[in-house]
Formats: structure tokens, C-alpha cells, sequence
């Protein structure tokens, strides 16, 4: 209604305007000079008038405009004080910017909702512009892996973690891989999954790094236990008959030596080979015998103890040992109620194998040193961390230190490690390890 008023004024402001340009004309042709030059001064007021009339709406338009593209949602066309001709243009103004405000704020609403998800989910997730490699988004979690508190684009990433950066360069749009990265001198094994998007013309990677260390230590814990258990069968099986007929063919052939010919020294030489066949054979059972250890635990006795307990214990039983080889123990334990939940006699063993591989690592430093110290997460998770100042281990060989029988050392078993992951893996633990060639070692336990 009130537009069609607008209509109509407008309409009979451009026919008063004909009306006096027609007056004019008549007033010219019968030479009244007076009167048209007086209408001329009302023509040109008219004018104005309309002129005005008309850009009120474009100035107000024009406005409107302005608060879009500036996403000034916030601003209000006054629409009691405004011309009857200009209320229903300002109103309409009022309820698109309305519109857009709730719809600015359902956007933000759901990208801050969206935000909090992807920063509460243990996928790291990584997004970057395909061409010129701008990272867009990067949530804690994949920080965390990378050990890193921002990357400003992709490339950026080449210095710090080379092969992680050729693999995510290198993984196309709908393909997982399983990547190994160093983070916080640990390598973490993940699963890369990797999709592609175009919005406004641009072309983007997304990748979710899945961390499945967890998953594939105790899949491959099983796989060992389940070759250890068949091995060290068939290995007692096979050589126990062994082992028995090198004693019983030894004994015939002292009962026999009398009837024998000596001279040559066959006798001798058949004994010889008898004994270490024997002698093998004792220890290939006696080996097998040592590695069916890492299958006997299967249960525990759980219950709280004190972590001071532990160390204690530690420090009473290692302490004459650390002295005779001159090695300092430090034990750090900022909050003497720590506790956990665990067996303490198995817990006591791994303490026991890590500091003796300490002890082994620094025996030729100048100043061997041995720190013994645990703490909370802000995880909640309890760590116990063993570190020395020894040798290091060079990156290569930090994938393999948790298989059973790889050893660095040349009297070593092998089996040390392995059941201090195995008795981990039972607490629903892990231990990783922190090496750095040259300055040290450090082996974490989380519970």
C-alpha cells in the first residue's frame, strides 16, 4: 500500500514537471516573457525536488549495499522517521539484514561447533591449498604428533620431517598409507588417509593422520607370541630326542672302546662330536626354554601402589651395583603420592631391565649418570621415565629395539625388551623410547 503511494507521488511529480514545461512552451509561443521566466524558477525548483526525492532511495540503497559487502549486519535503517515514500524500502532493508545476521551467526555457531570437534578427536587432520601449498587448517592433535606448534604452508614441513613430507605430498586423493613420524624423538606409526575438495575455484588436500601404534604393537605382540609358542615347541621337541641318543650313544661307545681300534684316534674323535652335539643341544633347549618366558605372563595382580615404593625398591636393590661401576642414580619425584594401579612385582622387573640397559649404555662415559623420575600428563596419564646419559641409539634402530631376539649387544638375549613391552601392553601401557645419538637414551612408561 505504502509503495503505491510512493508510486503515485512520484507519478504526480512528473506530471506537475510536464504540466509546467507545457505552460512554459505556451507562455513562450504567446511572448508572456514574465510570466515563463517565473515558471522557469518553479520549473527548476521542481526539479530539484525530484531529484532529491528520487536519490533519497538510491543513497539508502547504496547504504544497504555497503553494509553487505562489508557484512555490517549490525546496521538499522530508521524506519518511524522516514519518509512514508522511503518506510517500506527501509523495512525490507531491516529484514534482509536480519537474514543475514542469523545466518552470519548459524555459520559461526557451526564452525566454532565443528572447530571443537576436530579438536577433541585424537585424528590429526591437516588441510592445505593444492597449489601453493597455504595450510588452512591444522587441529593440536596432528601438532602434537609433528611435535611442532604451527606450519605456516606444507613446504615448511620438508626441514623439519623430510619423509613424512615426500608421503603427503606424494598420496593421492582416496589412498591410505601407514607412515612412521618422529615426534618428540619417538616414532609414532600412523595411518594417512587423504581426500581432495574445490571450493571458490581453489583446489584443497585433506588428510587425517590416525595414530595406530597401539593397534599394531599388539597385533604384532600376538604374532610373536603366537611364533615364540611354536617355536620353542618344536625346538624342545625336536631337539630333546637329540639331546638323549648323544647320551646314549656316548655311553655304548665307552662300553664299546675296548673292542675298538684306537690307534688312528677315531674313538676320540667320534666322543668329541658326540659331546658337542650334546653340548648344542642343551643349548638350543636352554635357549628355547629362555624365550618361552615371554609367554608365561598372562595374568596380573593388580592393586595401588605408591610409585616412592618402587623406587625405593629400586634404588636398595641397584644401589651396591651402581657404586662399584661408579654411576650416579638420581630419583625425582615432585608429588610423593603418586600411585598407580599395576602389578608391582612385574613393574619392578621392567624397572630392573631398563636400568641395567641403562647401566650397560653409560659404563664408558666419563660421568654416567641414570635418572629414575615420574609425573602426570595433562592426559592424566602416569609416566615413569628412565634415562641415562649414555651412548644413544641412531634412528634405525629404534624400530627394532622391542623385537624379540635383536640385541645391540653381543651377550645380550634379546628378550629384555620384549617382555618389558609385553608386561606394559598387560597394564594397558606402552613404553616408547627417546634416543639421541651421541647424548643419550630415555625409555617412557605410560599407564
Amino acid at each position: 500500500m505504502k509503495f503505491r503511494k510512493f508510486e503515485w507521488t512520484l507519478l504526480l511529480r512528473i506530471v506537475f514537471l510536464l504540466a509546467m514545461l507545457s505552460g512554459i512552451a505556451l507562455l513562450l509561443v504567446r511572448q508572456y516573457y514574465m510570466p515563463a521566466a517565473f515558471c522557469v524558477v518553479i520549473l527548476i525548483f521542481q526539479v530539484i525536488d525530484l531529484f532529491r526525492f528520487t536519490n533519497k532511495s538510491n543513497v539508502e540503497l547504496q547504504q544497504f549495499v555497503e553494509s553487505v559487502h562489508y557484512r555490517d549486519f549490525s546496521r538499522r535503517f530508521d524506519e518511524k522517521h522516514a519518509p512514508a515514500s522511503l518506510q517500506p524500502m527501509r523495512k525490507g532493508f531491516n529484514e534482509i539484514n536480519n537474514t543475514f545476521k542469523i545466518i552470519s551467526k548459524e555459520k559461526e555457531t557451526q564452525y566454532v561447533y565443528l572447530q571443537n570437534i576436530l579438536e577433541l578427536v585424537d585424528t590429526g587432520i591437516l588441510s592445505y591449498e593444492h597449489a601453493t601449498g597455504e595450510v588452512m587448517w591444522m587441529n593440536e592433535t596432528l601438532k602434537k604428533l609433528l611435535a611442532v606448534p604451527y606450519i605456516k604452508t606444507i613446504h615448511s614441513l620438508e626441514k623439519r620431517e623430510e619423509a613424512a613430507y615426500a608421503e603427503i605430498i606424494a598420496i593421492n586423493p582416496g589412498e591410505n598409507k601407514v607412515i612412521g613420524l618422529k615426534g618428540d624423538k619417538t616414532i609414532v606409526k600412523v595411518l594417512m588417509s587423504a581426500t581432495a575438495f574445490q571450493t571458490d575455484g581453489k583446489k584443497y588436500k585433506l588428510i587425517a593422520f590416525q595414530n595406530i601404534n597401539e593397534a599394531l604393537e599388539e597385533t604384532e605382540s600376538k604374532a610373536w607370541q603366537k611364533l615364540l609358542s611354536v617355536m620353542t615347541h618344536e625346538i624342545m621337541n625336536s631337539v630333546a630326542p637329540i639331546s638323549s641318543l648323544a647320551d646314549t650313544l656316548k655311553n655304548r661307545l665307552q662300553l664299546a672302546v675296548g673292542d675298538l681300534n684306537n690307534k688312528t684316534g677315531s674313538v676320540d674323535d667320534l666322543e668329541l662330536g658326540i659331546d658337542t652335539i650334546k653340548r648344542r643341544s642343551e643349548g638350543l633347549l636352554k635357549f628355547a626354554e629362555t624365550y618361552r618366558n615371554l609367554n608365561k605372563i598372562t595374568t596380573l595382580t593388580v592393586k595401588k601402589i605408591y610409585i616412592r615404593d618402587l623406587f625405593e625398591a629400586m634404588h636398595s636393590l641397584m644401589q651396591p651395583t651402581l657404586e662399584k661401576k661408579g654411576i650416579e642414580l638420581e630419583i625425582i619425584l615432585k608429588d610423593p603420592d603418586l600411585m598407580l594401579e599395576a602389578d608391582g612385582t612385574l613393574i619392578e622387573q621392567v624397572l630392573i631391565n631398563l636400568v641395567v640397559n641403562a647401566m650397560d649404555a653409560v659404563k664408558d662415559r666419563e660421568n654416567p649418570r641414570i635418572l629414575l623420575s615420574a609425573y602426570i600428563t595433562p592426559s592424566n596419564k602416569v609416566v615413569i621415565k628412565i634415562a641415562d646419559n649414555g651412548s644413544g641409539m641412531p634412528d634405525e634402530l629404534l624400530d627394532k629395539i622391542f623385537v624379540p631376539f635383536f640385541s645391540t649387544r653381543k651377550t645380550g638375549s634379546g628378550i629384555g625388551l620384549s617382555l618389558c613391552k609385553q608386561i606394559m601392553m598387560l597394564h594397558k601401557g606402552t613404553i616408547q623410547v627417546q634416543s639421541v645419538e651421541g647424548e643419550g637414551s630415555a625409555f617412557l612408561l605410560f599407564f
